[in-house]
């Protein structure tokens, strides 16, 4: 009786052993992350995106390797980062959101063209959505955000002389947001979908008479060297953001997240300082005119924004954006318009009937 006693403990020991280890194996936090980042033509971006990733074990404190790629170095297009990153194909992802918000237009919201013109008010505009955009981007693609940050506020680059919005009637500009298509067939141009890395050869083929994108950008693709005239307008921020597997991450331990939570938030505040310094000194390098600070020198020429140009684009603003974007997002997202009423739309003061 004994012996069978102690053999009969002996078991349940070694299963409660069995169990405890089981349990600790599941508790573990991965040992990889596959990081896709921004395309290598926005190769300043990559400059501060790739030593973060492959230092981030070790700024975290935790053991885990990563595998960092750019868009274009493994064939990613940017508007199937959502859906890529929801199969679980890539752990982290760099995702322009208004490319990706062809799957969801709740998600553009947060950077509606012409809402928010500068950073000041864009920043303000992305703390108010941040929390609704997470909600919803973990309910329907089961991601979620790690952080968002701009690339600058969007300028029209020309290959045709302009004067103002008034001259892009017949023109050809690339667009990369629903709501951009739509300002731009406000003002009688044609929109035309590119990623970044198409427009270059697109300007000097003559795809496109235009691109829209922020003046560092532009610079560091070498868009002056295919267009001729710089028109400052600010017409949005383009948020992007880095975002993760919601599995992948629900794999980590909680103390493991808030680790790695702390260092991105350090990557997103890198990334505004950034685009916040380069923005300051690229509309100068792109025209030729100093201060001119980490950028190539071109010598476009500047089209000045009037007061007639700032009251158009409020009036495509009021009269197609807004409504547009709301009849859209109500489609597939109903409560989506009054939650961006309360969020965005009164810390930048609008409001979508």
């Amino acid at each position: 009786m004994k012996r069978l006693v102690t053999v009969f403990a002996a078991a349940v020991l070694c299963s409660v052993f069995l169990q405890a280890a089981a349990g600790s194996a599941e508790a573990a936090d991965p040992k990889t992350m596959r990081v896709v980042g921004n395309f290598s033509t926005n190769y300043k971006h990559v400059e501060l995106e790739k030593p973060f990733f492959v230092d981030l074990p070790q700024s975290a404190g935790l053991e885990f390797r990563t595998s960092y790629n750019t868009m274009d170095a493994v064939n990613v297009k940017a508007e199937d980062a959502l859906r890529l990153l929801r199969s679980g194909t890539f752990d982290v992802m760099s995702v322009q959101i208004g490319m990706a918000a062809r799957d969801d237009p709740f998600l553009e919201g947060i950077d509606l063209v012409g809402v928010s013109t500068n950073l000041k008010d864009l920043r303000t505009a992305v703390d108010a959505y941040r929390e609704a955009l997470d909600t919803r981007l973990q309910k329907r693609f089961n991601v979620k955000i790690l952080t968002l940050w701009p690339f600058g506020p969007q300028v029209f680059f020309s290959n045709k002389p302009i004067k103002g919005v008034e001259d892009f009637k017949g023109l050809k500009i690339r667009s990369f947001t629903p709501s951009m298509a739509k300002l731009i067939e406000y003002f009688g141009a044609i929109p035309v979908t590119l990623s970044f890395s198409e427009v270059y050869p697109a300007l000097q083929r003559g795809v496109v008479d235009c691109g829209v994108t922020s003046a560092a950008s532009g610079n560091t693709g070498k868009w002056p060297e295919v267009t001729t005239h710089l028109f400052p307008l600010a017409v949005s921020g383009s948020v992007q953001g880095h975002f993760i597997n919601l599995d992948y991450w629900n794999k980590f331990s909680p103390e493991s997240q808030e680790k790695l939570m702390k260092e991105f938030q350090r990557l997103e505040a890198l990334m505004w300082e950034f685009t916040e310094r380069a923005n300051s000194f690229a509309v100068n390098c792109n025209v030729g005119q100093e201060p001119c600070q980490d950028n190539t020198k071109f010598n476009m020429t500047l089209v000045p924004v009037s007061d007639r140009d700032k009251e158009l684009l409020n009036a495509a603003v009021t009269e197609t954006v807004l409504p547009l974007w709301a009849e859209s997002c109500r489609k597939v997202y109903p409560e989506g318009v009054e939650i961006w009423n309360e969020t965005v739309g009164k810390a930048r003061g609008f409001r979508i009937q």
